[in-house]
């Protein structure tokens, strides 16, 4: 295609979009006065009597259910969380007992030891002593 083509093309496109547009145009305007012609009436009836304090009790007893369903939900969930904790207390409390019990048995070997110690420091000072003797 060349240019004087691509140019004819081009005004063609807007001559077609310039119709559509006056088109468009038009039938908003045939709309709009079709509408401002049509009334409308409303009528409402409110001879029925509400019932205020029957909905203010159905209400209230659903904010009581959601309450106390929260209510279990929440003692549910502390409880667990309680027997958790005293189980954990409990597991604390056993590794405390044993870490006692193997400290008390440490400072026992360490007595047995110190013992032994100083009776070889005696034995050894006694032998000392004898090799140190003129014959």
């Amino acid at each position: 295609m060349n240019k004087v083509e691509l140019e004819a093309k081009v005004d063609t496109l807007n001559d077609e979009i310039n119709f559509l547009r006056t088109l468009y145009e038009e039938e908003l305007k045939e709309l709009q006065s079709k509408v401002s012609d049509t009334s409308v009436v409303l009528s409402m009836d409110n001879s029925r009597s509400l019932n205020l304090d029957g909905i203010i009790a159905e209400v209230k007893a659903q904010y009581e259910e959601i309450a106390n369903r929260s209510r279990a939900e929440a003692e549910a969930c502390y409880q667990t969380k309680f027997d958790t904790l005293q189980a954990q207390a409990g597991k604390h409390g056993d590794d405390l007992r044993h870490t006692r019990n193997e400290i008390a048995e440490l400072n026992r070997a360490v007595q047995r030891l110190q013992a032994e110690i100083d009776s070889n420091k005696n034995q050894r000072a006694k032998l000392e002593a004898a090799i140190a003797r003129p014959r």
